[in-house]
């Protein structure tokens, strides 16, 4: 291949309206979804053979691993006590506020809002995040679900990058890596308590050997902690 040719493959992109994206991700949200509500559920009566692993039992959270493909899917889950799902998801899906659960964030920010439930959202991080990090951007969209029973479901992964590129160009010297199904799951407990489980299956892209890759999503479980300081300085009346 010519090098002008790598280079039109590199920066290829395409133009789809915004009623395509929307049904394009309604359809694609729909078994991510129904992993999540999986994960939520998954182990909690005991049972060893669905390939969760637990990792570690600390403080009243658990945090669990289970393999796909190449790469691990993480798992959080968490009981807090006097905090609702609306406290918790008002927080979570604080888009301007999310340097303060990631610290390596750089840049949070809608690029559109393609329903009520539904939006595209750029994550950014720079020069001087943690070496895995540094210049990595994603392009999401993020849907939010409430279930019959009440649960709350947000289901966040990255567009298709040929998509993503036509939406938001890459910036120079970025690396744009993928999120894959990936998410919450809030289900409400008695006195404004509830169970949180997040999911993440993280691709940063570039060369990075697995051990690095699995670490990485060791560690973007582990921002829970700033999340529930976070949600239990929330407002009880916040809404969603």
């Amino acid at each position: 291949m010519s090098t002008g040719s790598a280079a039109a493959a590199c920066t290829r992109s395409w133009s789809i309206s915004e009623d395509s994206l929307r049904r394009y991700v309604y359809f694609a949200s729909e078994s991510c979804i129904q992993e999540l509500l999986s994960a939520s559920v998954s182990n909690r009566v005991g049972n060893g053979n669905d390939g969760w692993k637990v990792l570690a039992l600390d403080n009243g959270v658990e945090i669990s691993k289970r393999r796909s493909g190449s790469l691990h899917i993480f798992r959080s889950r968490w009981l807090l006590r006097s905090v609702s799902p609306q406290q918790f998801i008002t927080v979570a899906n604080a888009i301007d506020a999310a340097k303060q659960w990631d610290p390596d964030l750089v840049e949070a920010k809608y690029i559109k809002d393609l329903d009520e439930n539904l939006s595209i959202i750029r994550l950014r991080f720079g020069d001087s995040s943690k070496p895995l990090f540094k210049n990595r951007e994603f392009i999401v969209y993020e849907r939010r679900e409430t279930m019959d029973d009440g649960t709350l479901v947000v289901a966040v992964a990255s567009l298709p990058k040929e998509i993503a590129a036509g939406l938001q160009p890459k910036q120079n010297n970025s690396i744009r890596g993928l999120l894959l199904q990936s998410g919450w799951v809030v289900e409400k407990l008695e006195n404004d308590s509830c169970v949180v489980t997040y999911v993440v299956q993280l691709d940063p892209a570039g060369w990075l050997p697995k051990c690095f890759v699995n670490r990485l999503n060791t560690k973007l479980v582990m921002i829970i902690d700033n999340l529930k300081k976070l949600a239990q300085a929330c407002p009880t009346n916040g809404g969603i």
